[in-house]
């Protein structure tokens, strides 16, 4: 018996080795994402690209651990059954736990020109002969030949910008009558209206990278990556790793490789921030300025960019200068057989490199301030404009540093910013030479930080700048009637949205906080909902904001994705520390308020916040999208965000049959 016994489990080992030597490699991962791959479901289809844009397709696929190696060339991806042309190269990944032998496969800058639904397959085998496949699916986006292209294609993005923020600076600036809107907004005005659904690929809550990389690609992405998609290789300590990532051609390389059209991006924001740098980089991780920003010059051959306007200038510093940021860590030297494909260069560990030098030397005009963009040459064909170290200083503080009413922008060692039309002007501007046409990204960066602030009257006025950008982009395109002007945003910031108005005076508001007893007395008797909200009335200046905003009987704010905050409804005469700043530390921006809690507390009004964290965060609400010009009538209706970017590229690559 007991003889029987062990030859019994002697015999039960062998076949469990035997099954564990014969069983098959795995796929872990096949890009583009899917949901065949992920769940066996055809639908929704995820990955969808213009007819020869180009992406790249790659594999993770893991050995059965008996079998530790993958036969060498033996990684095949298909196309509808059809092997695909070109090298498969192989790396291992990074950052994570895999089973020894783990192979990432990749095939860099393939495209296809057939409209319709297609199938991706890979194919693999390892040492002893099993092999595995696995299949995905991609859409190609046809294209119909209608009408007139547009020549020139402008995005203008309110970042963070959802219904109510809109509806703040409308109220705001043109006033309400009777419940009459005295007036509209540049976009309340444009004729074409729809609402954008805004997921990212890995949340219901996208961040901003994703949320402008639908624009610049037509995808999906992960939260924090730009024009790529996910894979294997990211994490370790090697920094390079953020920059191999699969890409996606964006809509900038995408116009300039077929049509010739250059393109601009215009920000509030520091210019390696995620919404700019959606338009003309790659990378896995949003925060890499330093190679973001060599990239604007380095790979501007492929994506024809021509003008960067907005803050960033410690970016373009050579490490050791003052206000510098550039460091090894947010650097890159791109895989030989990546920057092959792509037809880009390398790049290179360089922290001590003069970015800014190096542009100019390659023929770009440079406006260090308000002046200098306000008289660059009339022959000017590429413009860069760094006004600040990081983000520029918002609406509010740039309008009362040129009225004289305030410091901030002094602090900030810039006082001569311009605005963001302004800055808009001058783009369109040295665009508009280009004969083959553009493409224009301008951003309203600050009304997503001051709402993640809860600064109310920040983002208002940011907003109420972003409209003034707008009716710069609508004049344009009334005079160009070949140009296509899109305004919408990436995401809403903080689920906003008008609570009332104040029931009393700012001077008594004001006795009210001095008492300290909290929402006694700076909530109750204050905030007034339905009748007791009235008509807010602002007084506009000439400048087109408003004298002041700490009126009588305010508009109030209040907020969905709240952190804990102190709050008296009244303007703070300070913005937050921005932690971007590489002189936060210092005097006198290390005495501003760090946080919201640590303002606003002489009234003792606490409201308690609906997540834990020290700042308000994104919401996955819906947000508005309005568009004038040529194709413009796509854009009504219910969207998904990278719907978006398929309508303007119908636009201008098929046209569109009347305006």
């Amino acid at each position: 018996m007991v003889l029987h016994a062990r030859n019994a489990l002697a015999l039960a080992a062998g076949v469990l080795a035997s099954a564990a030597a014969s069983a098959a490699p795995t796929v872990t991962r096949l890009i583009p994402p899917s949901e065949l791959f992920s769940t066996g479901n055809t639908d929704p289809i995820i990955a969808r690209f213009l007819p020869g844009q180009r992406f790249d397709l790659q594999a993770t696929i893991s050995p059965d651990s008996g079998s530790p190696l993958l036969v060498p060339g033996s990684i095949q991806f298909l196309v509808d059954g059809s092997p695909v042309a070109g090298t498969v190269t192989t790396k291992s990944p990074a950052g994570g736990t895999y089973p020894t032998g783990t192979t990432i496969g990749t095939l860099r800058a393939y495209s296809n020109g057939i409209p319709g639904r297609h199938t991706l397959s890979v194919t693999a085998q390892q040492a002893d002969g099993q092999t595995v496949t696995a299949t995905g699916n991609f859409e190609i986006v046809p294209i119909v030949q209608q009408g007139r292209r547009a020549k020139n294609i402008i995005v203008c993005i309110g970042d963070g910008m959802g219904i109510a923020h809109r509806t703040a600076a409308r109220i705001m600036k043109q006033g309400v009558a009777q419940g009459k809107a005295k007036g509209l907004l540049a976009m309340d005005r444009m004729p074409y209206t729809g609402i954008v659904i805004t997921h990212s690929l890995n949340s219901i809550v996208t961040d901003s990278a994703p949320g402008a990389c639908c624009y610049s690609t037509g995808n999906k992405f992960v939260n924090n990556q730009l024009g790529v998609f996910p894979d294997d290789t990211t994490g370790g300590s090697n920094a390079n790793n953020d920059f191999d990532n699969p890409r996606v051609e964006l809509v900038t390389e995408y116009l300039y490789r077929t049509f010739g059209k250059t393109s601009g991006i215009v920000t509030t924001a520091d210019v390696f921030d995620a919404t700019p740098a959606a338009f003309a980089s790659h990378t896995a991780k949003r925060g890499d300025g330093t190679g973001i920003c060599d990239a604007y010059l380095d790979e501007s051959g492929s994506t024809g960019l021509s003008v960067i306007l907005g803050g960033g200038r410690k970016w373009f510093l050579p490490s050791g200068t003052l206000g510098s940021a550039r460091g090894a860590s947010t650097d890159y030297v791109l895989p030989a057989e990546l920057a092959s494909a792509w037809g880009v260069p390398a790049g290179a560990i360089d922290p001590a490199r003069n970015l800014l030098g190096d542009f100019q030397s390659s023929g770009w005009t440079y406006a260090a301030d308000r002046t200098a963009l306000n008289s660059i040459p009339s022959n000017t064909s590429k413009l860069l404009g760094l006004f600040t170290y990081s983000n520029m200083n918002v609406a509010l503080d740039k309008i009362n540093g040129r009225r004289g009413t305030s410091t901030v922008v002094n602090d900030y060692t810039f006082p001569n910013q311009p605005m963001l039309s302004e800055m808009t002007t001058a783009a369109i501007n040295v665009l508009n030479r280009n004969p083959a046409g553009f493409f224009l990204m301008v951003e309203g960066a600050s009304i997503d930080k001051q709402a993640h602030n809860m600064d109310s009257e920040r983002w208002i006025l940011d907003t109420i700048e972003f409209d003034d950008a707008v009716a710069v982009c609508n004049q344009f395109a009334q005079a160009n009637p070949d140009t296509l002007v899109i305004v919408t945003a990436d995401h809403e910031c903080a689920g906003i949205n008008i609570i009332g108005a104040s029931t009393v005076t700012d001077a008594a508001l004001q006795a009210r906080i001095a008492l300290g007893q909290g929402a006694a007395q700076v909530r109750n008797g204050v905030v007034g909902t339905y009748d007791a909200a009235g008509f807010p009335n602002y007084t506009i200046a000439a400048d087109g904001y408003p004298t002041t905003t700490d009126i009588d009987r305010r508009m109030l704010i209040g907020y969905a994705a709240n952190a804990d905050r102190y709050e008296d409804w009244r303007t703070n005469p300070l913005p937050l520390q921005d932690s971007q700043q590489p002189l936060v530390g210092s005097a006198p921006l290390n005495t501003y308020p760090a946080l919201p809690i640590n303002r606003d507390t002489a009234g003792n009004f606490l409201v308690t916040g609906q997540i834990a964290d020290t700042i308000a965060a994104h919401t996955a609400s819906d947000i508005p999208c309005s568009a004038f010009g040529r194709g413009s009538p796509q854009f009504t209706g219910v969207m998904d965000n990278t719907d978006i970017y398929f309508k303007m590229m119908q636009a201008a690559l098929g046209g569109w049959a009347g305006r």
